[in-house]
């Protein structure tokens, strides 16, 4: 059982906000993605943004945080920092993971963990409700190649994730610390591997999961790829849960992309969550970003609300609600399982009512 739901969606936790949102009133994201950063240190060969190209831009930190009182004020629930860029790039992401948990929002954390250094670790732990490291790989080599880095890369994460979990359970912190595997034909021997050194070193977890071509990504390399020949790999994992690690074998994920079958038709899962980017645009999917139907403001110019309400918005909602063709979105996007739970509600089989 996946305790943390990574394999499905939690928007059920969120009826007001999904009882609003049928009523037909205006409702606010209870989820954002943004980017303190545009460029990274790493460039990994499965990158879905590369066609951003690691701009070498960041979040204005006065700007931004005046956003965040606001957005925590208008009911945004979570931020996760991650995006096109390594948020841990940005000069200030420690105030800024800050003054998000101040504001009222949880915090969350998408990284390569290279930065994620002692230092920043004591400064912001105690506000970031988890941490995913993305960890392609258990030997050197093969992190070396698939992260486009240095082979000594893969010491320094396993050695900053080591002192973030010893840090946590000196000072009481509840930040959960998990790993992420794309799963591809050139670490699929080290998944084990990884595992075994993930529990050993004190992760909660380590995420396996499908690669998903992102319908602008540059690289076409892996697009083709099938998942089937690897579900055996689930079994073997299983075996190194404990009570206080578990491996996240995303089989439900992995089907989806191999059949690539949705039941819904448009996309009802705006409303629900935004991307700001590293330059301060706020759009409403990241499926669609440079596509200027898609940006609906910028923090710089306008005030969330402004943005979030404008007629721009509004319009782009209903587009997508009634209009839009999934069959050209990404496979398992971030909204998928989302999307599933909301055309399920708004298009109910027969005989719901016996329950």
């Amino acid at each position: 059982m996946d305790k943390y739901r990574i394999d499905s969606h939690k928007l059920m936790y969120h009826a007001q906000r999904v009882s609003d949102w049928l009523a037909g009133k205006n409702i606010y994201p209870v989820y954002i993605e943004a980017s303190p950063a545009g460029s990274c240190n790493h460039r990994c060969v499965y990158c879905g943004l590369d066609f951003m190209d690691y701009q070498p831009r960041f979040l204005d930190t006065d700007i931004y945080k005046k956003r965040l009182k606001e957005m925590g004020r208008l009911g945004v629930k979570s931020i996760m920092y991650a995006g096109e860029g390594e948020p841990f790039l940005h000069k200030d992401i420690a105030s800024i993971i800050n003054t998000t948990k101040s504001s009222g929002i949880d915090v969350a954390v998408t990284t390569n963990g290279v930065l994620f250094d002692k230092g920043l670790a004591e400064k912001t732990l105690k506000d970031i409700t988890w941490i995913k490291v993305s960890i392609n790989a258990a030997k050197k080599e093969t992190y070396s190649k698939i992260h486009g880095t240095r082979p000594e890369d893969l010491g320094k994460v396993f050695q900053n994730l080591a002192f973030a979990d010893s840090l946590r359970k000196k000072r009481g912190i509840k930040c959960t610390l998990g790993m992420q595997i794309i799963l591809l034909p050139e670490n699929f021997g080290e998944v084990v591997l990884l595992a075994k050194k993930a529990r050993q070193i004190g992760m909660d977890y380590l995420v396996v999961k499908p690669y998903s071509q992102h319908p602008q990504s540059r690289t076409r390399k892996y697009e083709n790829i099938r998942y089937s020949k690897y579900e055996s790999l689930g079994n073997d994992l299983e075996k190194l849960n404990t009570g206080s690690f578990q491996v996240v074998f995303r089989l439900n994920t992995m089907k989806k992309w191999d059949e690539a079958k949705r039941n819904y038709k448009h996309c009802l899962a705006l409303p629900f969550w935004a991307y700001i980017d590293a330059g301060g645009d706020v759009w409403a999917c990241s499926i669609y970003l440079t596509c200027d139907k898609f940006c609906i403001g910028n923090i710089y110019k306008n005030t969330f609300k402004e943005i979030w309400e404008s007629q721009k918005h509004r319009k782009l909602v209903r587009w997508a609600k009634d209009t839009l063709d999934t069959e050209k979105c990404r496979v398992n996007c971030r909204m998928d399982e989302i999307n599933r739970y909301l055309w399920d509600l708004t298009h109910p089989a027969e005989h719901v009512n016996f329950i």
